[in-house]
């Protein structure tokens, strides 16, 4: 598939094909879930964001990337006889892949790519203690911010960046051995559960030598209570992932 060929039918309002509404035959011949990129292709309205929200709609629905892009280079050739644009199959490939990764982040106990407990399951185990007692009186999260959500935009390889997480979470076990549940929330973000005891500071304090030496920028290192409600526990979490 040649994502980079132009079509021999432009889909601007421009196109004297423009502006058509789809046909009932040409609707039935589109591939299922297409309907909405026909119809924006038909009307020469675009069809990228249409292709945005499809791509997460495939994914739910089981569908591989494969099938979806074979299916949106059927949609073109039957409506423009042409090849799809690099930008609509790049929306519907990052749609799926997004929503794919969503899912499996979702169901997972542990990030897949760092090892580190996901987000989801962090928010398990504070569930967990909230129905065991008062629990910010016995825990507290421990946050280690190695880069601001403005940092990580400027990052373009995500495989990199987890590698990088993978190893400041290694860092962060070295300091909490035990029991404690270290979670990865976001790029550049590690939170720790951690006992509220008369080693948390001491812990703390030698989390902050020991990530001196990596490079700039310093990760940041600081102890966050936990508040009363399993509800405003997910919105400090929440909170914490967008810093």
């Amino acid at each position: 598939m040649d994502w980079n060929a132009t079509p021999r039918r432009s889909t601007t309002t421009g196109d004297p094909g423009a502006g058509r509404e789809l046909g009932s035959e040409q609707r039935a011949a589109l591939p299922p879930r297409f309907e909405a990129v026909g119809e924006a292709l038909a009307s020469g309205s675009g069809s990228v964001a249409a292709c945005e929200v499809l791509g997460g709609v495939l994914a739910r629905d089981g569908r591989s990337l494969a099938e979806a892009l074979d299916d949106l280079a059927t949609t073109w050739r039957r409506l423009l006889d042409a090849e799809p644009a690099y930008a609509e199959a790049r929306a519907l490939a990052v749609a799926w892949s997004d929503a794919t990764l969503g899912y499996v982040h979702g169901l997972s106990c542990a990030d897949p790519l760092t090892g580190l407990a996901s987000l989801a399951h962090l928010r398990t185990a504070i569930g967990d203690l909230h129905r065991a007692g008062p629990v910010q009186e016995t825990h507290a999260l421990v946050v280690v911010v190695a880069e601001t959500a403005h940092d990580v935009q400027q990052l373009g390889e995500p495989l990199a960046r987890a590698m990088e997480d993978a190893q400041l979470g290694a860092v962060v076990r070295g300091v909490f051995p035990g029991h404690e549940t270290i979670g990865h929330i976001a790029p550049g973000r590690v939170v720790v559960l951690a006992d509220r005891d008369d080693r948390l500071v001491r812990r703390v304090d030698l989390l902050m030598r020991m990530v001196e030496g990596r490079p700039p920028p310093r990760p940041r290192v600081w102890i966050e209570g936990l508040p009363d409600s399993d509800r405003a526990a997910a919105v400090l979490l929440d909170e914490l992932t967008r810093l």
